[in-house]
């Protein structure tokens, strides 16, 4: 599982029962969430946490046991969803038409000064809906969740405590113009967002705690996608290179290509390097990378690697120690260290695949959560996990339904 300070902060929020000033709740037990019933009205006290996986299909949701992949939920929902965990434990955020709205995954803990309880409910769609018309990013990053909505230009900011606690709360503001893009907040309270139209993306502006603009940049033309590296550092990908934030100063990072765009990263806690894709094609409808980058934002070192097969944007993932994990289309997960480039594992886990024309439709996923990798596998209709320290597959189950999206919380 990624170690954000997100996750840390909601860790801290459960251990002193949902009491801490930081976090804004009250000091007693009844601060945890009123959702705490199974299908029989009552929540059931477990013996360790009980992580939990979310897997969108066209139709529904589906929720998986983490450790057994036997099937919890099949919650019934309409139109193309897609799937983002809040990284607290917990909750899901699932994309509808007209916004975001929190799946409970029905799994949580409870600290106890020294010791913890662990419960387990029915997953259910709960009522709590944030933003506007299509939904798009969703980012937990220092204590906060930030939601951005493309249709309206709405940036939400939540609470994660408040979440747990179920309260549909958050700090709003707009940007300019409405477009594809991404916010994330930042502990001293500013704001990166991105700059742009319907018609076209040009870059990043950091907005002080009073929303005033402290910096910007115009130098990252079709802007997409973010990632948070170690100390705080965050990049945001360009048609022709990379943005490097750290605090209030941005760096370009050119792509040694004209068009070497760089739309779709993952970055690690524990790591200063972040992973991304890589694509030089400008007039591909859709271009199947067989490269992929390393960017150092210690020192703006852009490293492209070679790839042995294709991927998907849906096929980058980073490991519990900051390894960069790609999901190939021969059907394996290659795990590289992140530092040198070098390929240390490969592990064979499913059938030789090809990215869909579509990106809605159906393909091959992968999610790491504590250490493990789970493969989905649709036209297999299997799920699959696997020890990235090992190789070792552990489980595999079949599914009801190809799958689209997968996401997990740690319970």
């Amino acid at each position: 599982m990624k170690k954000t300070n997100l996750t840390r902060v909601a860790a801290l929020c459960a251990a002193a029962s949902f009491a801490l000033v930081a976090c804004g709740t009250d000091s007693t037990d009844d601060a945890a969430p009123s959702s705490t019933a199974d299908a029989s009205g009552e929540r059931v006290e477990q013996h360790s946490a009980t992580p939990r996986l979310a897997l969108s299909y066209d139709g529904g949701i589906l929720v998986l046991d983490a450790e057994n992949l036997e099937q919890v939920a099949d919650i019934p929902t309409e139109g193309f969803i897609r799937l983002n965990s809040a990284d607290n434990g917990r909750n899901v955020f699932v994309s509808e038409s007209g916004g975001f709205r929190v799946l409970d995954m029905g799994t949580w803990t409870v600290q106890h000064g020294d010791h913890g309880h662990y419960y387990t409910s029915e997953p259910e769609l709960t009522d709590m809906t944030f933003g506007g018309e299509e939904p798009g990013h969703v980012v937990p990053h220092d204590s906060r969740i930030t939601l951005f909505s493309d249709g309206t230009g709405e940036v939400d900011i939540v609470e994660p405590a408040e979440l747990l606690r179920g309260n549909a709360k958050s700090t709003e503001y707009t940007v300019p113009e409405p477009h594809h893009g991404v916010a994330v907040f930042r502990a001293d309270g500013s704001l990166v967002v991105t700059r742009g139209n319907e018609a076209e993306r040009s870059g990043i502006a950091i907005l002080d705690k009073e929303r005033n603009e402290i910096a910007s940049t115009d130098e990252c033309p079709g802007v997409h996608g973010e990632a948070a590296a170690a100390d705080g550092v965050l990049t945001f990908g360009c048609q022709d290179g990379i943005l490097v934030v750290r605090g209030n100063e941005i760096e370009k990072v050119a792509s040694p290509d004209g068009y070497g765009r760089i739309g779709n990263q993952a970055g690690s806690a524990t790591s200063p390097i972040v992973l991304g894709d890589y694509k030089t094609d400008e007039d591909a409808e859709l271009e199947r990378p067989n490269r992929f980058t390393l960017t150092d934002t210690r020192t703006g070192d852009l490293r492209i690697v070679d790839f042995p097969a294709s991927y998907s944007f849906r096929s980058i993932e980073r490991g519990p120690d900051g390894e960069a994990v790609i999901l190939g289309t021969d059907g394996a997960l290659y795990v590289y260290d992140p530092m040198t480039g070098d390929q240390v594992r490969k592990i064979d886990v499913i059938d030789a695949w090809t990215e869909p024309d579509e990106w809605q439709s159906p393909m091959p996923n992968v999610h790491v959560q504590e250490g493990v990798a789970y493969v989905t596998d649709p036209n297999a209709r299997t799920v699959t996990a696997v020890d990235l320290a090992t190789g070792e597959q552990t489980a595999q189950a079949e599914l009801p339904q190809p799958t689209i999206e997968l996401t997990g919380v740690t319970g």
